[in-house]
């Protein structure tokens, strides 16, 4: 106890009044000074949980980008080694317009798959020009390869039941190597529409969750028409 009153006078000016001790005035200097270290450590914790979110998105993007490569290659190539010679003839896929178009578009959708994912992969921030050619790009390549596809499958509903109307008969009958060699093709082409959908709905949500619409410069507003009024 008379310590403690000891230490209450000596914290006391000669008037009777306390003042504060230079302990506690020194623990209150030194919580003044860790407040800004807390903060800064919530912001270095902050920002290096964004960077691992960032990187993990980066490099889930960039191997969904590569997962398209190899069902194109894959169509692109049991297309070009479809052909079948018998009695009855020979019959190519160059002979047919819309299998040629199919062989043309998967070649496109593999290079662009290979080029976008080394895009993707690189370690830099975001860019508003980026979001906008990676979303053009994959709805081009979605409506491409769809083309192809239901273009595709027409042949070949014409090749398997053929078109009493123009006395087309059947040609799957004769060459029925050739028409399941295009059947697995074409449905490997299907399996890059449905890649290249959740690309287009991944490349939009990343533009227009992250960027605000385009404004067309010198577009009038309201504040800016003037209405002229004619006297007589």
């Amino acid at each position: 106890m008379m310590m403690m009153e000891k230490r209450e006078k000596s914290c006391g000016n000669g008037y009777g009044e306390s003042s504060p001790c230079p302990m506690m005035i020194g623990q209150m200097r030194g919580d003044h000074q860790d407040q800004p270290a807390a903060a800064a450590g919530k912001d270095s914790s902050s920002s290096s949980s964004m960077m691992i979110v960032n990187t993990s998105m980066r490099t889930a993007e960039t191997l969904l980008r590569l997962i398209p490569i190899a069902p194109c290659i894959a169509a692109l190539v049991v297309m070009l080694h479809n052909s079948q010679t018998n009695d009855f003839g020979s019959v190519s896929y160059s002979h047919l317009g819309a299998f040629r178009y199919l062989v043309h578009v998967n070649g496109i959708c593999a290079g662009y798959s290979l080029l976008s994912a080394a895009i993707a992969a690189m370690p830099r921030p975001p860019k508003m020009s980026q979001a906008w050619t990676f979303f053009v790009l994959d709805q081009l390549m979605t409506y491409l390869v769809l083309a192809a596809g239901a273009v595709s499958t027409e042949v070949l509903y014409l090749a398997y039941k053929g078109d009493a109307a123009i006395t087309w008969s059947s040609a799957c009958s004769s060459f029925d190597t050739f028409c399941h060699k295009a059947t697995a093709s074409v449905g490997t082409t299907f399996v890059v529409v449905v890649c290249y959908v959740v690309l287009s709905l991944i490349s939009s949500y990343k533009l227009f969750s992250n960027y605000d619409a385009p404004v067309l410069a010198n577009y009038p507003t309201k504040a800016s028409i003037e209405i002229t009024t004619f006297h007589g």
